[in-house]
């Protein structure tokens, strides 16, 4: 579960479960969308458009900061690292599955480039903290690219050392995954920040600062 500080546990614990979630299996519109969802370059993305998906932290957090850049088509949050069976947020909280909390972003390379969305990836959470992104703690909020075939790999190896290594001062302990399938997360997690905001304190003092710093540091690659 997200979490800031003990003092606010429970008001971000009322403002997030008015909305229980389901487990994959028991909604047919969600498994006809993990089942989409698993080759999204060849059922969803056209062919001038590439696929990233990585993993840091809280999905609602990549998410607030990913699609407000220029060349982003979509980013849904979700789940990847792990199997259909468990892909669904109560198990994957329990941090007992393979999963890690992701995005999948849709992007145009002709207007972003795969390294420039590694290049925020490494300002906009901490790759230096194994397991763990603040005070949620826990395997499913882990570091990683799932890379999605040789050149990923390359750029993500040479972006560790070349970029992420002098953002951070500590060594990086993100990890490079062969990208297999990903879920889609629950309705209600989708455009979360945007739908919500501040009405979660989770968002107003987690989110927003990341949001605030980011557009600031990439003002020239937002989204007009």
């Amino acid at each position: 579960m997200r979490s800031i500080l003990p003092f606010f546990s429970l008001l971000i614990f009322a403002c997030t479960s008015t909305q229980p979630p389901e487990k994959v299996g028991t909604n047919p519109n969600l498994i006809k969308t993990h089942t989409s969802m698993q080759s999204p370059k060849e059922t969803t993305t056209p062919e001038k458009l590439d696929t990233a998906t990585l993993a840091g932290g809280c999905f609602w957090c990549l998410e607030a900061v990913f699609e407000k850049l220029e060349g982003v088509h979509q980013v849904v949050s979700g789940y990847a690292g792990g199997t259909a069976e468990t892909a669904d947020y109560k198990t994957v909280c329990s941090g007992k599955t393979k999963h890690a909390e992701s995005v999948q972003i849709t992007f145009d390379p002709s207007v972003i480039s795969y390294e420039e969305l590694l290049e925020v990836f490494w300002h906009v959470h901490d790759p230096t903290t194994l397991n763990r992104q603040g005070n949620d703690v826990g395997p499913q909020y882990r570091s990683v690219i799932f890379y999605h075939n040789e050149a990923q790999k390359s750029a993500a190896e040479k972006s560790i050392k070349e970029v992420a290594s002098q953002v951070w001062k500590d060594p990086i302990v993100t990890s490079l995954e062969p990208y297999t399938a990903f879920f889609p997360a629950e309705d209600y997690h989708q455009d979360y920040y945007e739908r919500v905001g501040d009405g979660n304190p989770y968002c107003t003092y987690v989110i927003s600062p990341k949001v605030q710093k980011f557009k600031k540091m990439f003002s020239k690659k937002l989204k007009e």
